[in-house]
């Protein structure tokens, strides 16, 4: 291979990549495995977990309570060996399992149908962006300024190679609601293909203004992403309008791990569903009359011709959505309810403590769901830091998030936390401010 590229060695095949980030050997030559296993650990011990100190980070990440049954059913080899339903062959056990987690979305969205999973919402807001414009006539994308970098990111590299250009519309400085005059003037020139809103949004409000988009906007797709234990206790994205629904969906039933497994959810109205990406699981009778499940619409690139294809997605979370399945089937709507509703009570309580304290500020009076965001005396990143020396892990700094909110930081807290929590990180912003 090297010589066919012309190249005299394996570390001139890798010169893009700078000496200094370039990972070398971690063990040494000829070690056995009892002193490998203890090298190693020694090296994963210097990690500081968010199970051994309290985390206040989200921004799409959150640490929820994972009932001691979802990981016992997700464990079963039968799911957990089956990470991706390529063949319609697929066992009758998993296609009912992702049938329900559908159904659950369905459920939680308003909308008419669900595919059988995304990578992420990052990615399905990529997907969405490309739906809308197969769905309407347009070569704009709207999303709102208040949009996380990550999620940017990908978006954008999802619609390179098409024609569709991506414009942002601004939120209220006060309020954190989005601008629905920046909304109507873009569409009003006749060129938008689609319009995304986040309930709640990137600063944790429950924007009243989402409920308005869908009359201003006429039959320009409409695209929310949620919160998917949020739905429980607000108005879903089907009642205010929305065309598609998408959403990170972890929080049922996976804990945060390095970025963690994800679960990218998406849904949409019967009309546009012949133009959802991914695959849909679908209930219907075998040749003796019995219930069965099958794999009704795989409209990607390894099923048709690549012309005709909605998505070259190969492969979805179908462990993390049977997680999902499994956390809503045993919390119940009852159950997800009062977990909604403890992340709004301590969200309120956590805002109350901070906003007394020297050196921190709330930005928005406005309703929040399980984040919110401070503006702080001092640089979000040092106070991060000094904060992890106290024992905490503070929330995320906005800075290359959003524009002018170089010193604001995201919060967020949920059922997880506790009273004593809200102390320790208390004394440790007064210790650092």
């Amino acid at each position: 291979m090297l010589r066919r590229l012309g190249l005299a060695s394996a570390d001139e095949l890798f010169a893009d990549i700078p000496p200094d980030v370039r990972m070398r050997s971690i063990l040494d030559k000829g070690m056995t495995e009892k002193d490998t296993v203890t090298k190693v650990t020694n090296i994963l011990n210097k990690n500081t977990t968010a199970s051994e100190i309290p985390s206040f980070m989200g921004m799409g990440s959150y640490r929820h309570y994972v009932p001691a049954a979802v990981d016992h059913i997700t464990g079963m080899s039968e799911f957990y060996t089956s990470y991706t339903p390529y063949q319609p062959e697929i066992s009758q056990g998993m296609l009912q399992a992702l049938f329900e987690y559908q159904s659950v979305v369905c459920e939680l969205t308003g909308m008419d149908a669900a595919n059988s999973s995304m990578y992420d919402c990052a990615t399905a807001l990529g997907e969405a962006a490309r739906m809308c414009g197969r769905i309407y006539k347009g070569k704009t994308f709207l999303i709102p300024e208040a949009l996380s970098a990550d999620r940017y990111s990908v978006l954008k590299n999802y619609l390179v190679g098409t024609e569709i250009k991506i414009e942002r519309y601004g939120f209220d400085k006060k309020t954190g609601s989005l601008l629905l005059s920046d909304i109507n003037a873009a569409v009003s020139k006749g060129e938008v293909c689609g319009v995304y809103t986040e309930m709640p949004n990137m600063f944790g409000c429950l924007d009243k203004n989402a409920a308005a988009i869908k009359q201003m906007i006429g039959d320009v797709p409409l695209v929310m992403g949620v919160n998917p234990l949020c739905m429980s206790i607000v108005r879903s994205p089907g009642d205010m309008g929305a065309d598609i629904a998408i959403g990170e969906g972890h929080m049922m039933g996976t804990r945060p791990g390095f970025g963690s497994p994800l679960l990218g959810m998406f849904a949409c109205r019967q009309d546009h569903v012949r133009k959802m990406p991914g695959r849909i699981v679908g209930l219907t009778e075998d040749s003796n009359g019995n219930t069965a499940f099958c794999l009704t619409l795989q409209t990607r690139e390894q099923h048709i011709r690549r012309s005709s294809a909605t998505s070259n997605i190969c492969t979805n979370e179908a462990l993390t959505a049977v997680a999902a399945a499994a956390y809503a089937s045993i919390l119940g709507a009852k159950g997800m309810i009062d977990v909604a509703k403890r992340n709004m009570e301590r969200a309120r309580t956590l805002m109350s403590l901070l906003s007394k304290m020297k050196g921190i500020e709330l930005v928005f009076d406005n309703i929040h769901f399980n984040e919110f965001v401070i503006r702080l005396s001092k640089d979000p990143a040092e106070v991060n830091a000094g904060l992890l020396r106290e024992g905490v892990m503070g929330g995320v700094p906005l800075k290359g998030h959003v524009k002018g909110m170089d010193d604001c930081m995201l919060m967020a807290t949920t059922e997880m936390h506790s009273e004593k929590d809200y102390i320790l990180l208390a004394d440790a912003f007064r210790a650092v401010l």
